[in-house]
């Protein structure tokens, strides 16, 4: 049986889908996966490229660069959360079928997991086209995993996984940082410390949190009582949240003001606090994915999944759906693209 699959990725929402897939394939076969993302190579873009770099150098550094590991952090915080092995490759070439299948012989993948956009304007045929030559040229088994436009219930469960992955590779960020300090017997940064709780205090608990209870939670409980007592405890868990948080905030403060002797101690001591906040997050998410997310698919109307998708698509979220999230945009980048991953 296939014991380790590529995963080409492709940055676009349906992107999500696949990833939720290939997951769950990896996790029933006992297999690893190694994510794959290409980027058009400076062949193609030459001349948008070198405009970009010189009017708008930040923008430049994240198209290139920035939203490729952004992509991959998310697809790897989906694989541990199931405990799916995982790597990920990022390369440049103007080539996306043949970078896909050399990526694939390179790592020594068994199959190709990719997905299919259909025919839907030039990028859908493109995509076709790049699909059907893998399938011609890879010389290996491929499977190809048919997506389109979901439906509202699909696309806001998307969106909320999607979050939730979001704030898992901030965390593995965030984690290994402390962890590499720590080690060292150094003292973390704490500029970058307080640029990840910026993150956390901003985007779930002052978001996506409140969202949760005025949508998803309100309507589930409107539909059915058989999950009543385990909203209540997800709300107080929203609480508990905020309160962490604000203790984190206080020993990132402490790590501030520490001299350089008792920096360490200080760094160690917010590894700690850290990881216990990790712990939290992982069984609130695993409580909400598990239990809440298959209640709503079983209860909620039509009419409420396209109220709990609205209110999720316009989110201000590293989704990176329009000027709104600008500043969430650079500050997931900055987190994921310069702690250690």
């Amino acid at each position: 049986m296939y014991r380790h699959l590529l995963v080409p990725l492709d940055g676009t929402d349906l992107s999500v889908a696949v990833i939720g897939n290939a997951v769950a394939l990896a996790r029933t076969l006992g297999a690893r996966i190694t994510f794959f993302h290409a980027t058009a190579g400076t062949g193609s873009l030459r001349s948008d490229a070198e405009v970009l770099r010189a009017a708008a150098p930040i923008e430049y550094d994240y198209a290139v660069v920035g939203k490729a590991r952004e992509l991959l952090a998310k697809a790897e915080a989906a694989a541990r959360a199931l405990g799916v092995p995982c790597e990920s490759r990022h390369v440049a070439n103007d080539r996306p079928a043949q970078a896909i299948i050399d990526a694939a012989r390179a790592v020594g993948c068994d199959l190709i997991f990719m997905a299919s956009h259909g025919q839907r304007g030039k990028l859908g045929m493109a995509f076709a086209s790049d699909t059907l030559s893998v399938l011609m040229n890879a010389g290996l088994p491929v499977l190809v995993s048919s997506t389109g436009e979901p439906p509202p219930a699909a696309h806001a469960i998307g969106i909320i996984r999607d979050e939730h992955r979001s704030l898992a590779a901030v965390m593995h960020a965030w984690l290994q940082a402390l962890a590499a300090a720590h080690q060292a017997g150094q003292s973390a940064d704490p500029v970058a410390m307080r640029a990840v709780l910026r993150y956390v205090q901003q985007f779930p608990v002052r978001q996506h949190h409140p969202k949760e209870e005025q949508h998803l939670f309100r309507l589930l409980r409107e539909r059915t009582t058989s999950c009543h007592a385990e909203l209540d405890e997800l709300e107080r868990q929203h609480v508990r949240d905020t309160e962490l948080v604000a203790e984190l905030g206080a020993l990132i403060d402490g790590l501030a003001a520490a001299d350089s002797a008792g920096g360490p101690a200080a760094t160690r001591a917010l590894d700690e606090a850290v990881q216990r906040y990790a712990r939290f997050l992982w069984d609130h998410m695993g409580r909400e994915e598990g239990v809440i997310l298959p209640a709503a698919q079983q209860h909620l109307l039509p009419g409420d999944w396209v109220e709990i998708d609205a209110a999720f698509s316009q989110n201000a979220d590293p989704r990176f759906g329009g000027e709104t999230d600008r500043e969430f945009r650079h500050l997931f980048s900055r987190i994921v693209n310069s702690l250690p991953a």
